[in-house]
């Protein structure tokens, strides 16, 4: 598989990075007593850990440059030296803070069946791989949006970025704006770290590790697909709705 056909794959693949129940979590429809469901699955499947599985691409990897560029995304995820001043982690828990959610409840999280299953499948494709099936799954899998062409394309619109006033939290939930201290973490650094990722697995993977990433990738979206549905069930949104 040559550059472009797996550059293209790989697009592919997350331009079905969609889910059907998005519009309902960006338009209010989940009452508010339920919210917490989304926010404690997606802290416990990959927030919280996010810093451990760029580690795990890091050290995977023999390519310097590659390497480096790892090592600043971990080290802004793990301390927010470069943007956000405070740990990524730390900071998405600022969401359920400021919504006025019992904080202890993320400290005893138990994983729904389909959130256990895209947890154990990110940990599997991470660990024993390689470092371009870890980058791709972690820098641009979970990292990405249905978007990302516009990243590689000047042609194609970027991921759209609102003002914060305008944040469906801030909208429907009265969640403060200065709760959107990750919001804000991710918007500085999005475009460089965006370039990064496609830069370090379109540049530096050689052909045989390519299949193997663009199936891993695949593995990846069918098991996110099948826990934002469950997720999506426990806050009270059917594909119906």
């Amino acid at each position: 598989m040559n550059r472009d056909a797996f550059s293209e794959a790989l697009l592919q693949i997350m331009e079905r990075k969609q889910h059907w129940a998005w519009p309902g979590f960006n338009s209010g429809e989940v009452s508010a007593d339920r919210l917490h469901v989304h926010l404690e699955q997606e802290y416990a499947t990959y927030v919280r850990d996010f810093p451990v599985l760029v580690g795990r691409a890091y050290v995977q990897c023999p390519i310097p440059a590659v390497r480096r560029e790892l090592a600043e995304n971990l080290y802004e995820e793990e301390t927010g030296g470069i943007a956000a001043g405070r740990p990524h982690p730390e900071l998405f828990l600022e969401y359920p803070r400021g919504l006025g959610m019992d904080l202890d409840r993320f400290e005893r999280i138990e994983l729904l069946p389909a959130a256990a299953a895209y947890r154990a499948t990110l940990d599997e494709l991470t660990i024993a791989r390689g470092w371009v099936v870890a980058a791709c799954v972690v820098t641009i899998f979970i990292e990405g949006t249905c978007h990302d062409r516009g990243e590689l394309d000047p042609s194609v619109s970027r991921r759209p970025a609102p003002p914060l006033e305008q944040h469906p939290l801030v909208v429907h939930y009265g969640l403060p704006l200065e709760s959107l201290a990750l919001t804000k973490a991710h918007r500085a650094v999005e475009g460089d770290h965006r370039a990064a990722a496609w830069r370090c697995v379109l540049d530096h993977s050689r052909e045989h590790a390519r299949a193997d990433a663009v199936e891993a990738m695949e593995r990846t979206l069918l098991a996110w697909l099948r826990y934002r549905d469950e997720v999506a069930q426990a806050c009270g949104l059917s594909s119906r709705s």
